[in-house]
Parts: C-alpha cells; sequence; structure tokens
C-alpha cells in the first residue's frame, strides 16, 4: 500500500504507472472522494470553532446573569452537525482506505516497460536441454506408468486438479522438500514450519485481499482462508512490529502446501500437474533494509537457481515487464525450467522486491539506533515449487524404456537413483 499523502501529491505518476501496468484504477473516484474528505474537515474545523465561540460567550453570560438558552439550543445544532460531518469524515476515511488497498505498487526503474509477456526480457540461460533419441513423453504419461501418480483417484477424494503421489513419486515430492530446504538452511536461511490456514489481515498484509479473494479458499463462517502461499505466513510474522535494524536482512525459508482456486484458468495448463488446486512449494523471504533489497534480490534469486543447478536442469531467468508482475511487486524475475515434451520453458520460480508495499499494510518497521523508525523492504520467491520440480525432474530425465533416473543430488533424499517403469 502506499501513503496517502505521497499518492495524491504524486498522482499523475501513478497515473502514468496504472498505464504503463495495463492496470484500471478510478482516479477520478479517488479525487472526488478526497476532495469531500477534505470539505468535510474543514466544516468539523469550523463548526468547533464556532461552538468553542459560543461556549466562551454562554460562560460570559451565565457569569452576568444573561439568558443563555438560545445559544445552548444554537451549541446543540451545532455539535449535531459536528457529529455528523465527523461520522461522514470516518466514512471517507475509509473508503479512501480500501481504495487504497486496490491500487498496485510502483514497478522500479529498471523495468522494461510493457503489457504483457511479450515484453518481458531475458537475463540469462543456465545448462542445455537434454537430447533424446526418441520423442519425449509428457509427465503424467510416464508417471502413470510408472504408477507414481494418479490422478482418478485424487479425483475420488477431492476433485479434479488434485494429484495423488505414489511409492518413489510420493517420496520424491517429499525428497525434494527436504533437499530444497537443507540447501537454503546452509546458506543462511531459517527453517519455518508454519500454519497452512491463516487469516485475513494476513492476506490484506501482503496484497492477496481484497483483490485475490476469488483465487483462494475461504473457510465459510471464519475470517480464515487456506493459504495461496507461505509468503503469507512469513511476512505476518513480523506484522505490527519494530525489527531491531542490527538483525537485518532476515532470511527465512518455509515448506508448505499451497491451495489456489485458480478462478478464471479453465481450460489453461490444466492436464497433469502444472496447475492444481493444491501443490506444495518452499518458499524463500527476506526482510531487509531499503538500502540493501536490491542487492538481496539478485542473492535470492541466485540461492533459488543453485538447486535447479544442483539437479542439472536447464533454465533461464526472465525480468518481467510492468504488465506482468504481479500485484505488490516492484520488480521481479521469474525462473523458468525447461519441458522437453512442450519444447519451452515454464514457470518455477518468482523472485519479487515489494520495496516498502508489504511492511507498509502489514505495519512492519525497523529502527535503526539513534534514527527514526522506517519501513523494511521485504522479498518473496520460490525455492522451489515442489510439484513443478518433480515433473520437470520426470520429463527431463526420462528414458526410453520409460523409466527415470534420479538426479545424483536428490539420490539421498530418495533412496534410489532410478524409478522404473512398470513391467
Amino acid at each position: 500500500m502506499h501513503d496517502l499523502g505521497y499518492f495524491r501529491e504524486h498522482l499523475d505518476e501513478f497515473v502514468q504507472m496504472a498505464a504503463n501496468r495495463g492496470v484500471n484504477i478510478d482516479f477520478e473516484g479517488f479525487r472526488s472522494l478526497d476532495q469531500e474528505r477534505r470539505e468535510r474537515i474543514t466544516a468539523v474545523e469550523r463548526l468547533k470553532a464556532e461552538r468553542n465561540k459560543a461556549s466562551e460567550e454562554i460562560a460570559r453570560r451565565k457569569k452576568a446573569g444573561e439568558d443563555a438558552s438560545a445559544l445552548l439550543a444554537e451549541m446543540k445544532r451545532v455539535s449535531e452537525e459536528i457529529k455528523i460531518a465527523g461520522e461522514r469524515a470516518e466514512a471517507l476515511d475509509a473508503s479512501l482506505r480500501d481504495f487504497m488497498l486496490t491500487v498496485p505498487n510502483r514497478p522500479h526503474s529498471s523495468v522494461p516497460v510493457g503489457h504483457d509477456a511479450s515484453a518481458n526480457v531475458e537475463v540469462r540461460r543456465w545448462g542445455s536441454p537434454p537430447k533424446f533419441d526418441f520423442k519425449p513423453r509428457p509427465h503424467w504419461e510416464i508417471a502413470e506408468g510408472a504408477g507414481i501418480l494418479d490422478f482418478q483417484r485424487a479425483t475420488k477424494i477431492a476433485s479434479t486438479r488434485f494429484a495423488l503421489y505414489r511409492g518413489l513419486g510420493a517420496r520424491m515430492e517429499r525428497g525434494l522438500a527436504s533437499f530444497f530446504l537443507d540447501t537454503h538452511a546452509a546458506h543462511g536461511y531459517t527453517e519455518i514450519l508454519p500454519p497452512f490456514i491463516v487469516n485475513t489481515a494476513a492476506l490484506t498484509g501482503v496484497g492477496q485481499l481484497p483483490k485475490f479473494a476469488a483465487d483462494m479458499f475461504h473457510l465459510e463462517g471464519t475470517d480464515l482462508w487456506l493459504t495461496p502461499t507461505s509468503e503469507v505466513e512469513l511476512t505476518s510474522m513480523y506484522r505490527d512490529e519494530t525489527l531491531d535494524a542490527d538483525l537485518l536482512p532476515i532470511k527465512v525459508c518455509a515448506w508448505t502446501a499451497c491451495f489456489r482456486s485458480e478462478a478464471g484458468a479453465a481450460g489453461k495448463d490444466t492436464r497433469g500437474l502444472k496447475r492444481q488446486h493444491q501443490f506444495q512449494k518452499v518458499e524463500l523471504f527476506k526482510f531487509t533494509r531499503p538500502e540493501q533489497s536490491y542487492e538481496e534480490q539478485e542473492s535470492l534469486v541466485a540461492d533459488a537457481e543453485r538447486v535447479l543447478q544442483k539437479l542439472g536442469l536447464h533454465y533461464r531467468v526472465v525480468l518481467l515487464c510492468t504488465g506482468d508482475m504481479g500485484f505488490a511487486s516492484s520488480k521481479t524475475y521469474d525462473i523458468e525450467v525447461w519441458l522437453p515434451s512442450a519444447h519451452e520453458f515454464m514457470e518455477i520460480s518468482s523472485c519479487s522486491n515489494t520495496e516498502a508495499f508489504q511492511a507498509r499494510r502489514s505495519g512492519i518497521r525497523f529502527k535503526p539506533k539513534g534514527g527514526k523508525s522506517e519501513f523494511v523492504h521485504t522479498l518473496n520467491g520460490s525455492g522451489l515449487a515442489v510439484g513443478r520440480t518433480w515433473l520437470a525432474i520426470v520429463e527431463n530425465c526420462q528414458q526410453a524404456d520409460g523409466s527415470v533416473t534420479i538426479p545424483e543430488a536428490l539420490r539421498p533424499y530418495v533412496g534410489t537413483d532410478r524409478i522404473p517403469a512398470k513391467p
């Protein structure tokens, strides 16, 4: 969220930001609300001055033994007007707060301007695609053929777009999460195991609410939701707190299940594991000083890349344009892994700097010694999405006989070097 005073004073810059992002924002509605609010506040101040003057006159008349009944009646009328104007000003304040919650973050100056993914900029690639002497198959065919993935039984348990992992498939899913967490812990991240259910305040703080309510699962009759990403929990660990500046940057990581309704995604990438209602993910998160945050973002991207490099998976890093970034982000890099069956890259991690956007919404500050408190910057990134890494391994490491070779770094976690095809 943005500071209201700054937003008001730099409205032209925000109009340009909305154009660059390709979003519609009701700036005229804001101007109207803001103007009425200021008029109401001015009216309240004028009426209070009248009341104070009348109070002085009433006191003088009573002291002089004069009749003050007319002034008392007038003061009662003024007090009622003050109450009505004050209530309207409070309602306008609430409307302005609600409006500000819908305004996305401002892109960093280094972010390319564009309205869709065609304007994204490839930054680098690592490795090369695997070569096959046969036509590579999609992961769902390989996995179902090896008996390690069962979508039909998952549908019996829940609905479509859920997965049931079996045997070595389940072990590899679990092993990947442990491998990710161990790797990140070795590079300074503190592991967190948070609740998988979050409240409205936590979701509002990170920018998921009110904008993305339709994309989440709400628990009926409660203030609770299934988490869409542990970015929510990790941000909210320090909601409404002031951190010791000497502790920054704070680096944490968490494994959770994530739940998304994927509203509006019908018919898009719905076969296999790519777009599920439930998936597991390891999240990387940092709380930093403002002057550190962009350097820390680069190192966060490198931390996510390190996992793919250890697994030997070909990938590229892409800088997202203004129109393709998330609502809360000032700058985002996507890491995309190679999928042989589709002959294309697939997003496996988004690494974002939200600057003070989430911290302001969540009330997270830091206080340098001898200085004034200010908002921290927050950074987040997948390190990595477990299911998407699972499917990338199955596709990139598939063999002609339907078996799958386990990457060497993952073998201690899976307990084997190969997932055999079913006879």
